[in-house]
């Protein structure tokens, strides 16, 4: 038996409905790839890409790797991030094939991508034994998980209910595929990081593969004992499927609906800084594609000629011109770093772009009385 979908009210049905409606807004584009950083960093240049596309393909070319789970795993972030990024981007290619259904392979093989870095952690393989998850700090059993005799038969089960259609919202399907995976805990390490992983393959089998929408790990890295807390709510330290699961489906559903209110606020905010930079261009006579150089500086601190002759899609010696230009009219300032020479926002833009952002106001909670 595994955890069972709590019947949907009213309010939690309008929750997914906002999220689904915030989504439908900003229309992202499809991704193939899994970005190598947390949505923040990389929402900026899908909203430069939807004004030219090189912009979008340029960065996540050359994305990095970002830092991986909470810590209830003592595992090596560094060293498992690559295998991470590997595993989502392979999700996000089988996601949509017409012929594909999740089976065991298809976990382990994930499994492996992520965990295979590590000898000691048998990736791919289920755990053989009993095993608790123990706080990092203390050493405390925070979960007891189902002895490995039942993994086989309760993966099974969860496996099939993968596979399974019906009319329970997509982002609780999600929600549930993460919490009877992380509640099962089928491997030795690894457990934390596959769990969020089955939670985006469901979503991105739904055609959901930009990240606010497609993965909780940006509410996740700053509510992580929050995380913790509502975990020890529903299962209280051991494997206890036939309690409620309805607070970590409001956990989910709480970080997907921030998610998007944030990126749908920073979209506005962005739309605003472009026109204004648009205007300042024009005034000062500059050609039209500086725009990318100045919204570039504005919201990602250091610009090369590199990156400018990339996303403008100019010569790298037009590149230099026009960023020399721009430090003459004012707009950005040259510096240097190892990489060389490179240029920051100058303070008439960082004036632009405070002038366009929003007061910072706490969101509140969807589920408030």
């Amino acid at each position: 038996m595994l955890f069972q979908t709590p019947s949907i009210t009213e309010r939690e049905a309008e929750v997914v409905g906002e999220i689904e409606t915030i989504r439908r807004q900003l229309n992202l584009p499809r991704l193939r790839e899994w970005p190598g950083l947390p949505w923040r960093a990389i929402h900026d240049r899908i909203l430069q890409a939807s004004k030219n596309p090189a912009v979008g393909n340029a960065f996540f070319e050359n994305a990095g790797a970002e830092d991986d789970e909470p810590r209830a795993e003592n595992s090596d972030a560094w060293s498992a991030a690559p295998g991470y990024h590997a595993a989502l981007s392979f999700v996000l290619q089988l996601a949509d094939a017409p012929d594909f259904a999740i089976d065991e392979g298809t976990i382990r093989a994930l499994h492996y991508m992520m965990a295979g870095h590590d000898p000691r952690n048998a990736a791919g393989r289920w755990r053989r034994g009993s095993i608790s998850v123990r706080e990092d700090s203390s050493g405390k059993a925070m979960y007891r998980a189902p002895h490995a005799k039942f993994i086989s038969a309760l993966m099974a089960e969860l496996i099939a209910s993968l596979n399974s259609r019906d009319e329970v919202p997509v982002f609780v399907r999600a929600a549930m595929a993460h919490l009877n995976l992380a509640a099962i805990h089928p491997f030795r390490d690894g457990n934390g990081r596959m769990a969020r992983a089955l939670q985006t393959f469901v979503l991105a089998r739904d055609g959901i593969s930009a990240p606010p929408f497609a993965s909780i790990d940006e509410y996740l890295s700053v509510n992580t004992g929050e995380y913790y807390r509502i975990l020890d709510e529903v299962d209280e330290g051991a494997w206890q499927p036939e309690r409620d699961a309805r607070p970590w489906v409001r956990f989910c559903l709480t970080a997907h609906w921030l998610q998007a209110r944030t990126l749908l606020k920073r979209t506005e905010e962005y739309d605003r800084l472009w026109e204004e930079l648009e205007r300042e261009v024009k005034h000062c006579g500059l050609a039209e594609r500086t725009t990318f150089a100045l919204a570039e500086a504005a919201i990602g601190g250091s610009l090369t000629a590199a990156l400018h002759q990339s996303t403008a899609g100019v010569s790298a010696r037009e590149a230099g011109d026009d960023l020399e230009r721009l430090v003459e009219a004012g707009l950005l300032v040259a510096t240097s770093d190892k990489g060389g020479r490179c240029y920051l926002a100058a303070d008439a833009v960082k004036a632009i772009r405070a002038r366009t952002l929003d007061p910072q106001i706490p969101e509140r909670d969807p589920f408030a009385a």
